[in-house]
């Protein structure tokens, strides 16, 4: 165990109202990620708070790539950068996100509230708890005259939920330049049996898209004149449902689908998108493979099957570095006399942690969050209110002890 520090403790333990104040403030910003002005919003506030505790901020625009199957090049919410140089030993960056998966005008339905030990809002599980720790952990810091590091880093982007496409390679890059990069997704469920988590793994993910050409005919007169677009983009998805292996995580699960136009005639287009989900970047080019193989056998001949299948997020594959950060991390929670579980497979879930060690020169270690529920629900997320301490003080002594050189790798 590592010794705790009675003064960090006492601090994290009165912090808990003001980072519900935070979180208050966070969830009443609605911040989808096609929302641009709720992002907009958000990002200023972010900014202002990480400039109020002393670190160079900047606010960095994204743009999607003009090749996104969905995307197409369309413009996204600003990625929030600050950093405070210190005199210690190593650069340490934390991670977050503040874009939610939810449609404008939806937060009425789930405002901020709590409701005995649980604290319920739109999107506060993901991320907004991760947002507020993050901020709080960097005034903690502040306020203690606490710089025995070589830089403090924050990262507050605004596409993850949409894979963040336009801050991936930002993303990348700032692994390869900090020695610890902490990321502050949700740390384990807050269901019953539920525990305190880091994660040392996440799943990669890419997005299928295929398009059938067919023919089109009237639908009572003629129909086998026409070549039906959407028989033949069903027997597609069907085949490749059972593609992959439950062993290897590697998945595959048709999700939207659309063709034709007019009830009395034989559809001659129909597309659809798959998600697709692996434990391993390689088993992601065993999927491909397979679809590619798929299609070359039709239902309906004379269509034309075009296949896109984008590497999305990469899996999150953790090093010497990130072992040693998880074993801190258990060390550091154990003097509390707690206990925190380090999870080695990943769950189906992909984060920014990928990108982050796509490059690092250190180590990455995700799930530095709270306990958390019903992410990407309408009306049942929320958080752990006595989590609030506890994880606040994980990422503080966390970045402590790293930044000053006291965790050995």
């Amino acid at each position: 165990m590592v010794p705790p520090d009675t003064a960090l403790r006492e601090q994290t333990q009165a912090e808990a109202a003001a980072y519900l104040k935070t979180l208050e403030t966070l969830v009443g910003i609605e911040s989808g990620s096609r929302d641009l002005d709720g992002l907009q919003k958000l990002a200023g506030v972010v900014a202002d708070r990480l400039r109020a505790a002393g670190l160079q901020v900047q606010l960095k625009p994204t743009r999607a790539p003009e090749f996104h199957p969905q995307l197409k090049g369309a413009p996204l919410g600003p990625m929030v950068y600050g950093t405070k140089a210190g005199t210690g030993t190593r650069r340490v960056l934390l991670i977050a996100h503040m874009d939610t998966v939810y449609q404008k005008g939806m937060g009425a339905k789930q405002p901020f509230r709590v409701d005995g030990d649980r604290a319920y809002g739109l999107g506060i599980a993901d991320d907004k708890q991760g947002v507020a720790l993050v901020l709080h952990a960097v005034e903690l810091l502040a306020r203690r005259g606490y710089t025995d590091y070589a830089q403090l880093g924050v990262l507050i982007n605004a596409d993850e939920e949409v894979g963040s496409p336009g801050s991936n390679a930002f993303i990348t890059q700032l692994g390869g330049e900090y020695d610890a990069v902490l990321s502050f997704e949700g740390g384990g469920s807050a269901t019953a049996g539920g525990v305190d988590t880091v994660r040392l793994a996440t799943s990669s993910i890419a997005i299928v898209e295929m398009k059938v050409t067919g023919k089109a005919s009237h639908a009572g007169a003629a129909p086998d004149m026409g070549r039906n677009a959407l028989y033949e983009l069903a027997h597609q998805m069907l085949k490749s449902r059972q593609f992959g292996d439950p062993a290897k995580g590697l998945q595959i699960h048709w999700t939207v689908a659309s063709g034709g136009g007019s009830r009395n005639v034989i559809p001659a287009e129909a597309s659809a998108i798959a998600d697709v989900r692996s434990l391993t970047n390689e088993d992601l080019d065993l999927m491909e493979a397979a679809l590619r193989k798929s299609i070359t056998e039709k239902l309906i001949p004379d269509t034309k099957i075009e296949l896109t299948f984008y590497r999305s997020r990469p899996a999150f594959v953790s090093n010497a570095v990130s072992r040693a950060l998880a074993q801190h991390a258990v060390q550091v929670y154990g003097g509390l006399g707690l206990r925190l579980d380090v999870r080695e497979r990943a769950t189906g879930g992909g984060t920014d942690a990928a990108f982050a060690g796509l490059r690092t020169r250190g180590g990455v270690l995700e799930g530095f969050g709270l306990r958390g529920f019903g992410g990407h629900s309408n009306d049942n997320e929320y958080i752990l209110v006595p989590n609030i301490a506890p994880r606040l003080y994980l990422a503080t002594k966390m970045v402590m002890d790293v930044g000053s050189g006291r965790v050995r790798w």
